[in-house]
């Protein structure tokens, strides 16, 4: 694979293309498609930040890659790090520069926050632990708000958002128990308050994201497709139980959950 294809790893800039498509969808339905060039650029936006955030993962990771993930462009010699810093910057600039495309102030003001919080998060805060977790689920939920805000209706993708990054705080305290014999350096949550109350964070942040689920079958937000939540719920509910005994689980679980969960947000919100 080319060494620029690996740093940037298209896979996750695919994700973040479908977190945008997903947000824009709940947001208004099928007329999305009135908004489809902005949700393409949105989309070209995304791809540029994810790109962005990997280049510069991989810099700051490059030592610890070497036993982690020695096949990466880094570790493996077939790229300086300085050429991967270079790179990740002007994804950063392409990311900010082609948001101002969409024309709209919220749109841009969201792109600008994010490049500001993933640069902070691989710079600083993601050894602080718990701070790390929450940037990384706010980036997360940030994903449902670009595309509620392309559709210049931001305000009924907020709930979908919050339960989002909830849920992954969850996830991301689940991947710091897993990780916590490589962490070395880091201040992660289940290094300051032990294993045992980690996961009871983890499992009550889950279960707050599926708490927020029902808010929209209470407002009556969208259509019967969307009781698909409730098979994702179970999944949710059923992982932040096992989180005590197998946080692997957990994550693989939050994974599946995840992708039940869109397609409820994607299929209540087109057929209503």
């Amino acid at each position: 694979m080319n060494r620029y294809l690996q740093l940037f790893r298209l896979g996750n800039c695919l994700i973040g293309m479908i977190g945008v498509l997903t947000g824009a969808l709940i947001a208004s339905g099928l007329d999305a498609a009135d908004h489809l060039e902005g949700i393409l650029i949105a989309s070209f936006v995304v791809t540029w930040f994810i790109a962005g955030g990997n280049a510069l993962n991989d810099y700051v990771d490059r030592d610890i890659d070497r036993t982690a993930h020695p096949e990466r462009p880094l570790p493996s010699g077939r790229m300086r790090p300085k050429d991967a810093l270079h790179a990740g910057m002007i994804a950063f600039i392409v990311s900010i520069a082609a948001s101002f495309l969409l024309w709209d102030v919220v749109p841009i003001v969201i792109v600008v926050v994010a490049c500001t919080l993933m640069f902070s998060y691989e710079l600083f805060l993601k050894q602080r632990g718990f701070v790390g977790n929450v940037t990384i689920a706010v980036l997360i939920g940030m994903l449902f708000l670009l595309g509620g805000a392309v559709v210049q209706n931001i305000g009924s993708v907020v709930i979908i958002a919050c339960m989002a990054a909830l849920v992954n705080i969850g996830r991301e305290i689940a991947k710091d128990i897993e990780d916590m014999g490589g962490d070395k350096g880091r201040r992660t949550l289940p290094m300051r308050i032990g294993v045992k109350n980690s996961c009871i964070v983890a499992s009550l942040m889950i279960m707050a994201g599926v708490a927020l689920s029902v808010w929209p079958i209470i407002e009556g937000t969208f259509g019967p497709l969307y009781y698909i939540i409730v098979a994702a719920d179970a999944i949710f509910i059923y992982s932040s139980l096992i989180i005590f005994t197998c946080t692997r689980k957990t994550q693989k679980l939050c994974k599946y959950a995840m992708l039940v969960a869109l397609a409820a947000f994607i299929l209540g919100a087109v057929y209503i």
